[in-house]
């Protein structure tokens, strides 16, 4: 039994082209034990077919307000629901919505309902800035809806700006928070676990102005925070970018800016930790004086000399508890295997994440990524190029399966 098992939720999706994450919802639903029935409006079809969501949800697709089986499906929706969920939310539901005009089935439905309602909206940056659209969702929170995004991101043409869906997992977590239901209530294959999770490039200052970084930009730390999170556990997400953070039941987040910091932080909840995911990009070193004031061009080329910052990883291996599951990650550029294979070895770590950095569209800056998966025991798994949320459940199977053979070789299974 899943931790949404028993409810009853509506899962409405719209004509947008995010309307295939609605995809990895539903299944996320579905797998938490809701009982999800689908709505789909005409415009949803033209992106994604209703065989898919036939196959994943627990009954049949709706379309129209004169389906045969149903004389009266809104009614039915809306009064046996107990969420319904808009996703994507387009800038037309959102109108319709506001205004009570019943335009279709979903709309319909979303009129017929008492239950709490979640909306997702995504559109291109201008569509969602318009004063009417803010205006609407505006409206629309004065009376209870629940707005979950949109994010900041990459959008339909290559665009970039605000109006990108977010992410199942957020939309699902937004979904066991409206319920009242914790996601690490019970179900989940981490429920009851604590886990912590370092994301994003530490800053090593140089002057109040300047400092020694990197690229990261904590996207693959965070779709581990919010994986783990989902799957039932209570997560400590430690992090350089604490604005794009994930939200939501089960994750608290902790701003750090600089690799020492970072490392007292997870000092301290290391104690506790059944699992530790390393996926911050951690500068090796810093400079050994800081100065005071601004350096000026005037002033010449300054003279930085550099020491090692602490190596948290090795730390943390040399430290950890019976039991406990370390994860580090390596972004290499050359010798990619042999490189992840020595980090794995010299840190004491049980597995190790490794990418290519160097490679378009792999890591750091960038919404997808390609990874191997080391082991301690000799084994490895290939994530070909996906988006970091697919590489992040990828990685969290790794480490259910380590938790499950820890268990095994402790004499704990049942």
């Amino acid at each position: 039994m899943g931790s949404l098992a028993g409810r009853r939720i509506v899962l409405g999706i719209t004509g947008g082209v995010a309307a295939y994450k609605a995809v990895e919802v539903c299944r996320r639903l579905v797998d938490a034990g809701a009982y999800v029935a689908p709505v789909m409006t005409k415009g949803a079809l033209r992106f994604v077919g209703r065989a898919t969501f036939d196959a994943l949800a627990s009954e049949p697709v709706q379309t129209s307000l004169f389906d045969e089986e149903y004389p009266i499906p809104h009614t039915r929706l809306g009064q046996g629901a107990d969420l319904v969920i808009v996703c994507p939310a387009t800038a037309r539901v959102l109108s319709d919505y506001r205004t009570g005009r019943s335009a279709d089935l979903l709309t319909a439905t979303l009129l017929a309902t008492r239950a709490p309602v979640i909306v997702a909206p995504a559109m291109h940056t201008e569509m969602w800035e318009q004063a009417a659209v803010a205006e609407n969702v505006a409206v629309l929170a004065d009376r209870g809806v629940n707005i979950v995004g949109p994010v900041a991101g990459r959008l339909a043409g290559g665009d970039s700006g605000e109006g990108r869906l977010a992410e199942p997992v957020e939309i699902v977590a937004a979904a066991h928070e409206v319920l009242g239901v914790a996601t690490g209530s019970d179900g989940g294959d981490l429920a009851g676990k604590r886990v912590v999770v370092t994301a994003g490039g530490t800053r090593e200052p140089i002057c109040p102005v300047r400092f020694l970084g990197n690229r990261s930009s904590g996207r693959q730390g965070h779709a581990l925070a919010a994986e783990a999170a989902a799957r039932g556990a209570v997560v400590d997400c430690v992090t350089t970018h604490p604005d794009s953070a994930p939200i939501g039941s089960g994750i608290r987040v902790t701003s750090v800016d600089t690799a020492a910091e970072m490392a007292e932080a997870v000092a301290g909840l290391s104690v506790e930790a059944d699992v530790i995911l390393m996926a911050a990009a951690v500068a090796d070193f810093r400079p050994i004086e800081v100065a005071n004031q601004k350096i000026k061009k005037e002033g010449g080329v300054p003279e930085i000399r550099l020491e090692p910052t602490v190596d948290i990883l090795a730390t943390l291996g040399r430290d950890r508890l019976p039991g406990q599951v370390l994860v580090g990650f390596a972004a290499e550029t050359d010798d990619l295997r042999q490189n992840a294979k020595a980090k794995l070895q010299s840190k004491g770590v049980d597995l190790i994440v490794a990418n290519d950095v160097s490679v378009p569209g792999v890591g750091f800056g960038h919404e997808t990524n390609a990874v191997v998966l080391l082991d301690s025991v000799g084994g490895a798994v290939e994530v070909p190029l996906t988006d970091k949320r697919e590489v992040a459940r990828v990685v969290v199977d790794a480490v259910v399966n380590r938790l499950r053979t820890n268990r095994s070789l402790n004499g704990d299974d049942k």
